[in-house]
């Protein structure tokens, strides 16, 4: 009895007070099972596990959405975002007329107020959770993983992901997305258009498969998938969400079926990736400050780093660096350097 009582406390929490954060972060553990409500306009809400929750119009429109977030779990702007574009379908006041599913990534890190757990779960994807002694990250990847593959079963639909993020440093260019690598597959201008109109005018095009939750959303069932940066990494309550006005209201429109804000492409601004910088030593050390801006240019020749005897230099033409970070584990990724390019005929 007292057991029933608290999933029935556990579903008002969501479906009376309007609140999944609120929700998981009180209950970060896995669930036991799934839990639903349908809304007064028909449309089903299923909480499939912690901070997972699938929502389904009763005529839903063409496209399936995934907006996830939370896989750094002190990434905390995207959370709050995505947990108010939520409240607003439960009571109503955003009409769902697609398919969508939210996920709040890496919860017991987002109790704990911390990137991760035990390992950076955005190295977790595409299978790489099953290597290794297990642990709760590798679990939850996995989960995040099936119910994904469930979303997207249905054939001939439009697929989108928007894995979102804010980064751990300052930014020379606030908001910018990683658009995966897509062998045999063009670069969608649509899609950085809708991007730009997400306030996000900086694209940085992958050119080899890696382990994060965009690329598999993008490789495995050919969805536009992104890792969308949004800015810098404050805990909660402490975002000004004014900054991210732009982006809820694209993302609205998305999930509602409205009209598109479409800015003009030239407005974009698309880098190439052009060093991806492993780790290969404990003694990595990078030659410049630890509070470096993303998109800070070095010039050809550079000396960025030392890894044991290695060194890491700028090539022949200026390189900007994105994501640096010494302290990952070895072979995991250290850096990205990424230079201009020309939206040309690899866009369609």
């Amino acid at each position: 009895m007292a057991s029933t009582r608290k999933k029935q406390l556990e579903c008002d929490v969501l479906f009376e007070h309007q609140d999944l954060l609120a929700l998981t972060l009180a209950h970060p553990h896995p669930r036991k099972q799934p839990q639903s409500r349908t809304l007064a306009d028909g449309t089903l809400l299923t909480l499939i596990d912690t901070g997972i929750l699938a929502i389904e119009p009763a005529e839903p429109g063409d496209s399936d959405i995934v907006l996830s977030c939370a896989v750094h779990g002190n990434e905390t702007a995207p959370i709050e975002l995505v947990n108010e574009l939520v409240n607003a379908i439960i009571d109503g006041s955003l009409i769902c007329r697609q398919r969508l599913l939210v996920q709040l990534g890496n919860t017991q890190a987002m109790v704990n107020g911390t990137r991760g757990v035990a390992e950076n779960m955005n190295r977790l994807f595409s299978g790489a959770h099953a290597e290794g002694e297990p642990n709760d990250e590798k679990r939850r990847a996995a989960l995040l993983e099936q119910t994904v593959r469930e979303f997207f079963k249905e054939p001939g639909r439009k697929r989108f992901h928007y894995d979102l993020h804010t980064a751990i440093r300052d930014s020379q260019r606030e908001k910018f997305a990683v658009y995966p690598y897509r062998p045999g597959r063009p670069w969608s201008i649509e899609q950085i258009r809708f991007l730009a109109g997400c306030g996000v005018q900086t694209i940085l095009l992958s050119h080899n498969p890696t382990t994060t939750y965009s690329y598999f959303s993008s490789n495995e069932f050919g969805a536009d998938a992104f890792t969308v940066e949004l800015g810098k990494v404050f805990p909660f309550g402490q975002n000004d969400m004014s900054r991210f006005a732009s982006c809820k209201a694209q993302l609205a429109r998305l999930i509602a079926a409205e009209a598109l804000d479409y800015p003009p492409l030239s407005k974009s601004v698309v880098f190439d990736v052009c060093q991806v910088v492993n780790k290969h030593h404990e003694d990595f050390q990078f030659t410049f400050a630890d509070d470096q801006a993303n998109f800070t240019e070095f010039a050809p020749g550079h000396l960025l780093a030392n890894d044991g005897e290695l060194e890491v230099r700028v090539g022949e033409v200026a390189e900007s660096i994105i994501f640096p970070n010494a302290n990952v584990a070895i072979g995991q990724r250290a850096l990205l350097t990424v230079v201009p390019t020309e939206i040309d005929e690899r866009f369609e």
